[in-house]
Parts: structure tokens; sequence; C-alpha cells
């Protein structure tokens, strides 16, 4: 396959319809990034098999997609359908989601001995230990759940989730508020008469630590705050 372009493909009732793409802006649409097929394709051509160079019947482009317009085709195919990774474009997926795994983990998991999380390298370390295969196409929670299991026969681990309960002085309560759901779910939330705002927060364990850093700044450490269970 040239580096100049790649290939996205969909199977449709044990039949291929491929298109040749660009590596980079491909990825980008598929990615949710606004970009014109035109800065995509390298050929609007539908082809059975792009590599030999056979392209598919009119017919048989009506009868899978509705229509003959290969631009409606393509979107389609670009949406739905598999996108041929460059080797490049492989590597820096699986680094990227293994960052994202390792974050996930660290924020959501704790050593069960001294309820702290365990530091990001120490997380990385231990997959590597376990060959820990990385996908780049599936999800981050996915992922990071299954690996969680699997460290566990290296590293202790445990999800464990907390309730906190928090109140917060009437000045600090509007640049609080999206902070606090950003870290957990809010379980109970009652607006006193002086304006503050008491809530049960529920979070991850391993987030506790950042939560009551991010809120002290908030709140220029005006915030109370303790685990209620």
């Amino acid at each position: 396959m040239s580096k100049n372009y790649t290939i996205a493909r969909i199977s449709i009732g044990g039949e291929n319809f491929e298109i040749l793409v660009k590596p980079d802006p491909a990825l980008s649409f598929k990615s949710g990034k606004p970009i014109s097929l035109s800065e995509i394709l390298v050929t609007d051509v539908i082809f059975s098999d792009a590599n030999k160079g056979l392209k598919v019947p009119e017919k048989k482009l009506k009868e899978n997609f509705g229509t003959t317009d290969p631009l409606e085709i393509a979107k389609i195919i670009l949406k739905k359908g598999t996108l041929q990774l460059t080797a490049q474009q492989r590597r820096q997926m699986i680094e990227e989601k293994r960052r994202q795994i390792i974050d996930f983990i660290s924020r959501n998991a704790v050593d069960p001995r001294t309820k702290l999380p365990h530091p990001p390298m120490r997380i990385e370390q231990a997959l590597e230990q376990i060959h820990f295969p990385i996908d780049p196409f599936k999800s981050v929670e996915e992922q990071a759940n299954e690996a969680i299991k699997a460290l566990r026969a290296v590293l202790p681990l445990s999800v464990e989730k907390i309730s906190v309960a928090v109140r917060i002085p009437p000045e600090y309560t509007s640049k609080s508020y999206g902070t606090l759901k950003a870290f957990g779910t809010i379980k109970n939330e009652v607006w006193l008469s002086d304006g503050s705002l008491s809530v049960i927060l529920e979070m991850p364990a391993g987030l506790y630590g950042q939560f009551l850093e991010k809120m002290g700044e908030l709140t220029r450490g005006n915030i109370d705050a303790k685990i209620v269970k």
C-alpha cells in the first residue's frame, strides 16, 4: 500500500465496497472532524477490490446503497466501514489510547491496601509486564476494565467509589458546581438559606485527592469536605 493513500472498506451481504483515501484526512473524518470529501478521496471510484482495480457495477451500488452517487457512498463507507491505518497512524493511536487507559485506571482504581491510586508510571510498567494488547478502536473504558482484571495478577487494584459530603460557601457555588459534576455523581443536593450548597457526591476513590486540590483552588480553601462512606 502506498504511503500516499490507504483503503476504507465496508462489507454488505458478503460483498466488499472499497475507496482509496488519503490516510490523515480520512482518519480525521472518521474521528468526527469536519473534513471535505475532496480532501479525502484519491478517486471517486467505488471498488470491489481496490488493489486489483476492480470496480463495482452501478447496479450493485444501487442495490446496496440506494444510490449510485460515489460521494454519498464514500461517506457511508468512511462512517460505517473500516479504515486501513498506516503503520505510523496505528502507532500513534495505540500510544494515545494507552495513555488514556492508564489515566482511566489511575482515576478510577486504588490500591486496596492504602486506598490510594497507583502512580501512572507503575500502571504503565504493569501493563508492559502482562503484555496487555491495546486496540486503537475499542473504547477506553472497555479496555481499561479489561486491563484492571488482568493487572490484578501483578498489581493490587480495586475499583471503589466513595461518598463525599461537601459544603460550598455561597460566593463560590456558581463556579464550583460544574466541577462537582465533573468529578462524580451528585446523589443529594441542598441549597441552604444562606445561599451555600451542601451535596453528597459519589466519585471514584482515586479522584479524591485531585478533587480536594481542585475545589481548594476554586474556593480559596473555603470548603468543607469529608468522606462519609
